[in-house]
Formats: C-alpha cells, structure tokens, sequence
C-alpha cells in the first residue's frame, strides 16, 4: 500500500491543518488590509444616528 495523507499520524495531521488554517487566515488577512478602504463615511454617520435615537419610541403617523 502506497503511502498518503490518509494514513499519516494524528500529530502530522493536526500538524498540516494548523499550518494550513494560518496560511489561508495570512492570505485573507492580507487581501482585506491591502485593498483600498474608500473614503465615504456614510456607514459611520447612519451608526451615528442609530445609536443616538436608540430608545426613543417612533413617532406617530
């Protein structure tokens, strides 16, 4: 029987999904910081608003 990935030990499989969940968390981690973040704050000024009307009742129609 050849050898594979399949019957490797457990430390060595453990091993290789560690080292793989790092590389592609680096990956994705480096895609998102090197993007360009646009400029707009329109998210910032609606969480704005959100949070300062929070609690009051809504106004009647």
């Amino acid at each position: 029987m050849s050898s594979s990935f399949h019957n490797a030990d457990r430390r060595t499989h453990r091993k290789i999904l560690v080292v793989g969940f790092l590389l592609c968390t680096a990956v994705v981690a480096v895609s998102f910081f090197a993007r360009e973040q646009p400029d707009n704050g329109y998210v910032l000024v609606k969480a704005d608003k959100l949070i300062r009307t929070a609690g009051t009742p809504l106004p009647k129609k």
